[in-house]
């Protein structure tokens, strides 16, 4: 059973790794133990940090190691420290068991109902990272934290799977508000045209798979099988445009208060590990299966760079390549890139010759931006070129991508 401790106490536990260099495997996105990982800072002079997604939630000092397979705004303004690992989602519990294995696992819980906690809005990584801890003797410490939800499913852990329990409550933060421009808004009315009544959805995050949801607001009996969601999906739920016969699943969630109210002990949502929600073969399984991501750049191969910014990591496969390879292989699915024909800050067109980044996909089903649709499964190499330069490529930039498709072969 888990042991209750005071500050004083669990600070004296940490400071038995000084020295060390211990792996902090801790719950990312906008589920982080703000209070954990402060004593962590304050017990030890160097230690390694491996998460997915961190937001900015302290100041990351020099002595800190720090590890993921995806990029976030914390570790992003630490590129001089950073170790990225490139990995698809599902596979990242299969890291922690061997090369990447934890020393201190840092949770952010809920209030403790029968005995359990829960790991509320981020299950992802966390359900493999405390039993690998257990099978091999690291420490599992959790906050214990009013304001997180408690949600159903692998995110319920037994007291006696954490060694220290400490009381904190700190409010769960929220991404900021994303604006749905004229351009996000025309993508997702093209998207839209994609999904028909009982349709899977897998989205991604921002402005274009939010705008996406809001375009579907009349459709019915839509599911949603997921890595993730946001408020997008609770609109979908107050309009009756979900299927209440099947649950929704997904693996972590972060957006507005009313939100994770929402969560809070809904039975009709039910959060699952990692190998899980990103497992392709289970994500076949779902009807009509329709994954919506995003990306940097898309090229004339139908290539996708979604994690690449001027040659420097900004993200990560994230579970873009888990769910492209399951709705392909679902039956009528659909794997969609949705993205803008033109960056405005750089005055360049999204759609290019050829990725020169390194690939984050490929093989998608559909290309979407606000010109249209490029339909590309089944196409051959020439189609292909042709549909994403006259569907989807911003007018301005067909010319030229005309001459790269002669100068390709792609004619």
């Amino acid at each position: 059973m888990a042991r209750f401790v005071s500050q004083e106490e669990l600070i004296g536990v940490l400071e038995r790794f000084q020295g060390l260099v211990p792996r902090v495997v801790f719950s990312g996105n906008f589920a982080s133990p703000a209070f954990l990982l402060r004593l962590v800072n304050e017990a030890l002079e160097s230690f390694r940090l491996f998460t997915l997604n961190p937001q900015k939630i302290f100041p990351i000092k020099d002595g800190v190691e720090l590890e993921t397979p995806f990029v976030g705004p914390a570790f992003r303004e630490r590129s001089d420290c950073l170790s990225y690992i490139p990995m698809r989602l599902s596979l990242v519990p299969r890291l922690l068991r061997t090369n990447r294995k934890p020393e201190i696992v840092l949770l952010n819980v809920s209030r403790v109902i029968g005995g359990k906690v829960s790991l509320g809005i981020e299950v992802n990584l966390m359900v493999a990272a405390i039993e690998e801890a257990r099978r091999i003797g690291a420490i599992v410490i959790a906050q214990i934290n009013s304001h997180m939800p408690y949600t159903y499913g692998d995110g319920e852990i037994d007291l006696e799977r954490i060694d220290y329990c400490i009381y904190r409550d700190e409010p769960i933060p929220s991404p900021g508000e994303v604006a749905i421009d004229d351009t996000a808004a025309a993508i997702g009315t093209n998207v839209a045209q994609l999904v028909k009544d009982g349709s899977t959805l897998q989205l991604g995050i921002g402005a274009i798979p939010n705008a996406a949801l809001a375009a579907l607001k009349d459709r019915r009996y839509l599911r949603i099988w997921s890595e993730m969601f946001s408020d997008g999906v609770l609109e979908l739920e107050k309009v009756g445009a979900l299927d209440h016969g099947v649950p929704i699943v997904a693996s972590f969630i972060f957006g507005s208060e009313e939100l994770y109210n929402w969560v809070d002990m809904n039975p009709r949502v039910q959060m699952r590990r990692t190998e899980v929600t990103n497992d392709p073969s289970l994500i076949a399984r779902n009807p009509q299966m329709t994954s919506i991501n995003t990306a940097v750049q898309v090229d004339l191969y139908a290539q996708a760079n979604a994690s690449f910014v001027r040659d420097s990591i900004y993200s990560g496969f994230g579970g873009q390549t888990d769910f492209i390879v399951g709705a392909l292989h679902s039956v009528d699915g659909n794997a969609i890139i949705a993205l803008p024909s033109w960056h405005l800050k750089s005055g360049t067109s999204t759609v290019i010759d050829k990725v020169q980044a390194p690939v984050t996909s490929f093989q998608h089903s559909a290309l979407v931006t606000e010109w249209g649709v490029a339909s590309i499964f089944g196409k051959s190499q020439s189609e292909q070129a042709t549909e994403i330069i006259e569907r989807i490529a911003h007018p301005s930039a067909r010319d030229y991508l005309r001459e790269a498709a002669a100068r390709m072969n792609l004619h």
